[in-house]
């Protein structure tokens, strides 16, 4: 219970992200500084956690060995990520985001047979089967939210999500090949950080082309959001999962926590932010949504289970 109230927690910290990102594009602060100071502003903090713990030096070793694969990869899992589901919120309120963002569920089933060319894997059909609920609910949403704005609107919030939900597991599954282990978990998030700010230079150098520099309001709420999503939120969730990692069925309540994120953005923008209550319509959507995320979290711990009586039964003959 305690890992599934701290996997609850971090989903709230997360959820900060689309809220305040929303926030900043209704106060008219431009998406590329939204985006890129979250990087800029992690950075530092990075460096103080793992410099804490002298573990700093493993890293610039590591990424000197394959600087080309951390940049390229490391571009795809920050960059391509965070910027276009940013841009995003642009034309949609955060908990439409939120929702449509977990298309990255499908997206991670959808690019498991191009992980490993090495090892050959087939797409897991129960966890796309589930999925089709989750692209369901973000199609009803979309749907609802096609009436009430141009289609060119609809498809400038869809197309940057699917981007950033294919970018997402494809750029961090293919950091920890690279990795293979050789470093925890943040350390190579210093390292993917420090690897993609040519990414973000680039992109704040546009910013200050187009829209100037930031004021300060949005510079205080991206530093709310570096903290709070890229460095709090990270250590619980990672913290509950560690918490029940032998357990499988405990494993998937943690993950299905992250189901919250979208609530907990709804919630954050009619408190804070005044928005309005989304249609019936919407809420049968984000339902959708948050049974196949759970689901697909079932799935995943009974493969596991399964994987793992085979491992025991292996071990036993021999």
């Amino acid at each position: 219970m305690k890992a599934i109230l701290i996997g609850i927690l971090s989903a709230l910290f997360f959820s900060v992200t689309f809220v305040l990102n929303r926030s900043m594009e209704l106060d008219g602060g431009s998406w590329i500084w939204s985006a890129s100071l979250r990087f800029i502003f992690m950075l530092p903090i990075l460096f103080i956690i793992v410099g804490y713990k002298r573990n700093v030096k493993p890293v610039i070793v590591h990424m000197k060995k394959a600087p080309l694969a951390w940049i390229a990869w490391s571009t795809v899992g920050f960059g391509l990520f965070y910027a276009p589901l940013t841009f995003a919120t642009i034309y949609g309120p955060g908990w439409l985001v939120a929702a449509t963002f977990q298309l990255t569920i499908i997206a991670g089933s959808l690019l498991v047979p191009f992980m490993d060319k090495k090892v050959k894997q087939r797409i897991p059909i129960q966890s796309v089967l589930v999925s089709l609920i989750i692209l369901a609910g973000v199609f009803i949403m979309q749907f609802e939210h096609a009436a009430s704005v141009p289609m060119r609107s609809v498809v400038l919030c869809i197309v940057p999500l699917i981007i950033s939900a294919f970018a997402y597991p494809l750029g961090n599954r293919k950091m920890m090949q690279v990795v293979s282990g050789e470093l925890n978990t943040f350390q190579r998030i210093l390292g993917m950080t420090i690897a993609s700010m040519p990414f973000w230079i680039i992109l704040s150098i546009f910013g200050i082309i187009v829209d100037g520099l930031p004021n300060s309001g949005q510079m205080l709420q991206t530093f709310i959001v570096a903290i709070s999503s890229g460095i709090i939120a990270t250590v619980l969730f990672f913290y509950a999962t560690e918490m029940v990692q032998h357990d499988n069925q405990k494993l998937a309540g943690v993950e299905a926590t992250q189901s919250g994120e979208v609530v907990f953005a709804l919630c954050g923008e009619l408190l804070l932010l005044s928005a309005p209550l989304p249609s019936t319509v919407s809420f049968i959507g984000m339902g959708l949504v948050i049974i196949g995320m759970i689901l697909h979290s079932i799935i995943s711990a009974l493969a596991n289970r399964k994987k793992m009586q085979i491992y025991q039964k292996v071990a036993n003959e021999d």
